[in-house]
């Protein structure tokens, strides 16, 4: 195959005559060569689904007074970062399955690495804090606008941005740190942590311990958070006397457990149970899951339930409609 070809533009060579990789091969799908093009077409409607759902969102939300509040503050955060994080990924991988050239140069690999670990991270913090959110509007109704004041979530979501930022960072200068002598033929379709570990001639034992701790921190981090606030949640609606209690408050916080539970639950996928190179194929499949099909399902679990947001969208079908009539 073409795409597994080391050719001379794919490498530099050093003083002491050793090949230094300048580029990747990313195989992404190469598996299936008859299905590149229903592939590319299939990714093509979710991403551009993905997008109008996401800026739809930021728009609906901005334009709509009555959703002004903290809760859909974090959701216009969490759309802008589902659209980025979409949008680091699926570009290239449309790229790589219609295109002969297969490569990204180590460059590019590494500003892919770093962005889209930074946005996972923000993703996972910003579900954790929106549930710090849903505990003060179940806690604490009353003093909800009060206790969740936009300087308070401004600085929330400023410390989530900065937070994952730090991380990646560091993630990112640990593979910097290291020598990539070839192969540089990488099976998967984007920039992932372990599959650059996987053609590093360096020792990688340190890198493999650094990113465990960090991915194992922050998700005990977030699951903390998100734990707490929902034993909270549940305390004080058991205590609760009035009838329906308890399904008023399992519909404010529906969609936020829905989000959660696919978010970690890709996440866990991903680095605690899809280890062996057998499972290869599914880690890319969770991995297009996690990048494409999350973003392109939150707008729609958070929308769906929502009046505010539905009544918003049929305004503006209207609205549209009457503009085209005239």
């Amino acid at each position: 195959m073409n795409s597994v070809i080391f050719s001379n533009r794919s490498q530099r060579w050093n003083e002491g005559n050793q090949s230094i990789v300048s580029s990747f091969i990313l195989l992404a799908f190469s598996e299936f060569p008859n299905l590149q093009l229903p592939l590319f077409l299939v990714f093509l409607i979710m991403y551009t689904v993905t997008v109008l759902e996401n800026l739809g969102m930021i728009f609906i939300i901005r334009m709509n007074p009555k959703l002004h509040t903290p809760m859909y503050f974090f959701l216009s955060h969490l759309s802008f970062v589902d659209f980025c994080y979409t949008s680091v990924i699926a570009p290239k991988l449309l790229d790589l399955l219609i295109v002969e050239d297969k490569s990204i140069s180590f460059e590019g690999c590494m500003v892919q690495y770093f962005l889209g670990c930074t946005f996972v991270i923000i993703e996972m913090f910003m579900l954790a804090v929106m549930a710090y959110d849903r505990f003060v509007a179940v806690c604490n109704p009353l003093l909800y606008t009060v206790a969740m004041s936009h300087e308070l979530c401004s600085i929330l979501v400023l410390v989530t941005y900065i937070w994952a930022g730090i991380f990646s960072s560091t993630l990112t200068y640990i593979l910097l740190q290291l020598s990539y002598c070839g192969p540089n033929v990488i099976n998967h379709f984007c920039c992932e942590y372990s599959a650059l570990l996987s053609v590093s001639c360096s020792d990688t034992s340190f890198s493999q311990m650094a990113c465990l701790v960090i991915s194992m921190f922050n998700e005990a981090c977030c699951l903390l958070i998100i734990i707490t606030s929902y034993v909270f949640i549940v305390v004080t609606v058991i205590k609760i006397p009035t009838k329906g209690a308890f399904r008023k408050a399992f519909s404010t916080c529906a969609s936020h457990l829905t989000a959660i539970g696919v978010c970690h639950g890709i996440v866990l996928l991903l680095y605690c149970v899809l280890k062996s190179k057998s499972s290869l194929f599914l880690v890319k499949v969770a991995t297009v899951f996690h990048s494409m099909v999350i973003p392109m399902l939150n707008p729609l679990i958070y929308s769906l339930r929502n009046k505010d947001v539905k009544e918003t969208v049929r305004k503006l079908v209207y609205l549209k409609c009457i503009f085209h009539s005239i």
